[in-house]
């Protein structure tokens, strides 16, 4: 059986994935120590008062040394200059990884700098929410997600065992694929999806005819659900579109041309086409509830404070 455990865990960076792994790790006793290094002095103390790292570091440098498992949990724009930053000090036989949505740039950032007797390993956690920072974190994050390893053609067995065991005991499911099938995938599933609600939010802030303060008051579900995506770390989403340009843009080549399809039957009233396309597609939702990735429950799951008649409100 592997042996999961690791002696020092280094996290780069503390925001809601770093501080969630730093929760996860400690209530599943991963790593005898869970040290992590934050830009600003006020994650580092916030990190420290809730107790869910051992020492935090102003640098990348110090909080790798010695560390048998690395984790780079920045904003992928980060990533080249800090693998330039640690690789000096990185222990032989550490394993490097990192938590970024897309990967064949982080193979290209991150790979070239490590030293011989590191082994690097990409990866993804397909998991999240909205809210950034260190207080953001939670231990069940993982559960039942997906974490995708996207290892090169060299990687050392063993050293890919062990993280993916790591994974596993955290809660996540692990697959392994491509770095360049991975950023296609996650192009479609996450990036567009993204890439609209940052639209459809930014155009109804801009339209004129309708008030800001009407789109608020009636955001039907649809809408309000395209602001939760749209809330999303804006310096993270700036890194993986400009990091997964090509995929990116191939996908929303197809969505554009699958909108026009849209376009056209409502403005010849096909209502037999929207009807094909609109049942198919509640199809895949149900798909998605049938694999575990999402509850069947009513309205998301959202929990509703009772009004005074002692309903929902």
């Amino acid at each position: 059986m592997t042996d999961v455990k690791f002696n020092r865990l280094a996290l780069i960076g503390i925001g809601l994935i770093g501080s969630s792994i730093a929760r996860a790790v400690r209530k599943a006793d991963l790593a005898s120590e869970i040290v992590c290094s934050a830009r600003t002095a006020d994650s580092r103390r916030v990190a420290m008062e809730l107790g869910i790292v051992d020492v935090a570091y102003e640098t990348a440098e110090e909080a790798v040394k010695g560390a048998d498992l690395v984790i780079l949990c920045t904003p992928v724009g980060t990533y080249e200059a800090i693998a330039k930053e640690i690789a000096p000090v990185l222990q032989e036989g550490a394993i490097v990884s990192d938590v970024g949505s897309v990967k064949s740039a982080v193979v290209k950032a991150i790979g070239p700098h490590m030293p011989d007797g590191v082994h690097f390993i990409a990866g993804h956690p397909v998991a999240g929410t909205e809210k950034s920072g260190p207080a953001a974190g939670f231990a069940e994050l993982f559960i039942n997600r997906w974490c995708i390893l996207t290892p090169t053609g060299d990687v050392d067995a063993d050293a890919l065992e062990k993280l993916s065991a790591f994974w596993s005991a955290m809660g996540s499911k692990v697959d392994t694929m491509e770095p360049e099938h991975h950023d296609l995938v996650l192009a479609i599933t996450s990036h567009i999806p993204h890439l609209i609600a940052y639209n459809i939010v930014g155009t109804a802030d801009d339209l004129e005819d309708v008030t800001q303060s009407e789109v608020i008051k009636y955001s039907a579900g649809g809408f309000r659900d395209f602001t939760r995506i749209a809330a999303s770390d804006p310096t993270m989403w700036r890194d993986v579109f400009l990091h997964n340009k090509d995929a990116v843009l191939e996908m929303l080549g197809r969505f554009t041309e699958d909108l026009a399809q849209l376009q056209r039957a409502i403005r010849w009233e096909d209502g037999d086409t929207l009807f094909k396309i609109f049942s198919r597609t509640r199809a895949i939702r149900r798909q998605i509830i049938d694999a575990g990735q999402e509850t069947p429950e009513p309205d998301f799951g959202r929990v509703h404070k009772a009004d005074d008649k002692g309903g929902k409100a």
